[in-house]
Parts: structure tokens; C-alpha cells; sequence
């Protein structure tokens, strides 16, 4: 439908209809309004572009490809007065396997940064991981003291997994991979913090290992 930059759209979130604490993204164009579908990095223009046609052309979707310097993403058209019953017929949580596997690898990643570089890159990390999930409005990590919770939990025995979707688990994936190569200067670190999904039962690492090689971020993680 359309392609846009960041300056032609504004932004913003609303409350969750049955879920105070969640905040659901939202961009503004010419008084419409588009809900997060799905968020890809910069190196994948091609695949963002491909994802949005199949939902314009194929699907006859109204959405919009979003372009920013550091990532692309798409949105579906939504109407505010009917989000409720549209966010009810489409159960956006993703399942609780997942957000458990992408909270091992990120608390991997911070595992293996505090031990080779130091407590004071590993805290550097941990203020880097909070201005991330505050940018992207992650539910339940509004505050320091809940970032530090999130990379010290034991997720396998959370009461209550964090009702995130697939758009922040694979903006997670993402911004945690260029974190990392940032912090290691390379990707080797990869197929290390990988092993963290042993701690996962195995029915639930096998579909999160299939989501994921179908994910925008398959070719960084494998």
C-alpha cells in the first residue's frame, strides 16, 4: 500500500484491550492508522519488501513497509474503535516457549559478555538491553530493577511468562545479535549462546528452532 520513512508517520502506542500492561505499537499516516506486524534489520530490505508484497498483492492486505536507517518493518491497517475484537480474533502473544528461548540466549549473551569481558562491560550491557526494550515498549521491563530481573530469572519456573509477541522476540533476536558483534567484534558468539536452549523441553526448542529458521533473523542465527 504504501512505503514510508520515519519523518512521513508518527508513532505511538495504545493500551492493550485485555491486557493493562501492554502496550500495543501504533503508526499514524494521514489519519489512519497500522499495528506491528513484523520488524526486520537493515541488511534484510529484500525480505521486508518481499514479506509486505505477499500481504498487499497476495493477501490484499492494506499495510505499509516502513524504511528507518537501522531497520525495516510492516504494518496492518487497524481501526482504533475495532482493535479490541481484532486483536481478540488474532491472539498476538507469542507462545511461551519462545519468549522463554529468547530470554536463555539474551541472559547467554550476558552470561558470556560478564564473563570474558568483565562486570563493567557486562553493565554497559544491561543498560544497552534496557534502552532497547524501553525503545520497543516491551511488556513488564519498564524499570531497572525488571531489566535486571529478566536477565537473572531462571525462565523455565516464571510464574508468569511475559506476554510478548513474535514482533519483539525477533526485534530482540536482532538487536541482540548486533549487540553482541558489537561487544565480541565478531558473531562467533552465535552457536555458543545457542546451547542455552538445551534448558528448554525439547518439544518446545524443536518449534522454536523451526520458527526461527523461517524468522527475519534465520541467517544471523544458525
Amino acid at each position: 500500500m504504501f512505503i514510508l520513512k520515519r519523518q512521513d508517520v508518527e508513532i505511538s502506542s495504545v493500551q492493550h484491550p485485555t491486557r493493562g500492561d501492554q502496550q500495543i505499537p501504533i503508526l499514524l499516516y494521514q489519519g489512519q492508522s497500522f499495528r506491528l506486524i513484523n520488524v526486520f534489520n537493515a541488511s534484510q530490505e529484500e525480505e521486508a519488501r518481499s514479506f509486505w508484497r505477499d500481504l498487499t498483492d497476495n493477501r490484499g492486505k492494506a499495510c505499509v513497509l516502513l524504511e528507518e536507517p537501522e531497520r525495516y518493518s510492516v504494518w496492518g491497517k487497524v481501526r482504533l474503535d475495532q482493535l479490541g475484537s481484532e486483536v481478540q480474533a488474532t491472539p498476538d502473544s507469542a507462545p511461551p516457549g519462545f519468549t522463554q528461548a529468547a530470554i536463555l540466549l539474551l541472559q547467554a549473551v550476558y552470561a558470556d559478555v560478564e564473563d570474558m569481558l568483565g562486570a563493567k562491560q557486562a553493565g554497559m550491557f544491561q543498560k544497552d538491553i534496557g534502552e532497547l526494550l524501553k525503545q520497543w515498549r516491551f511488556p513488564q521491563t519498564d524499570s531497572p530493577e525488571s531489566v535486571k530481573g529478566l536477565l537473572n530469572v531462571d525462565p523455565m519456573t516464571m510464574i508468569q511468562v511475559p506476554p510478548w509477541q513474535e514482533h519483539h522476540i525477533n526485534t530482540l533476536l536482532q538487536e541482540l545479535h548486533k549487540l553482541g558483534k558489537r561487544y565480541f567484534g565478531n558473531a562467533n558468539f552465535t552457536e555458543r549462546v545457542l546451547d542455552s536452549l538445551q534448558d528448554l523441553p525439547s518439544g518446545d526448542r524443536k518449534q522454536f528452532m523451526t520458527w526461527l529458521k523461517q524468522s527475519p533473523n534465520h541467517k544471523e542465527w544458525r
